[in-house]
């Protein structure tokens, strides 16, 4: 499984990650978590507001810092 949290590096996006990355690291999955900060790739996916995670290739969430239960949620696909 691959996540990217897409985002230019706001405290925002930062605690996105952190949290995304914990609760990987504590489920023990195998999931590759990867920052992507340029503009352009993030752009790519059809994203205006940040932070956006992407699961896989498919847009989970924009805008927000996910929660918790959300992200055991997509580690479960």
């Amino acid at each position: 499984m691959e996540i990217k949290v897409l985002g230019p590096g706001c405290p925002k996006c930062k605690k996105a990650e952190k949290i995304i990355k914990e609760v990987v690291s504590e489920s023990g999955s195998d999931a590759r978590v990867e920052k992507i900060t340029d503009m352009m790739e993030i752009a790519s996916y059809g994203i205006v507001s940040t932070p956006a995670i992407v699961v896989n290739g498919e847009v989970k969430s924009k805008g927000k810092i996910p929660k918790i239960n959300e992200i055991k949620a997509w580690l479960k696909m």
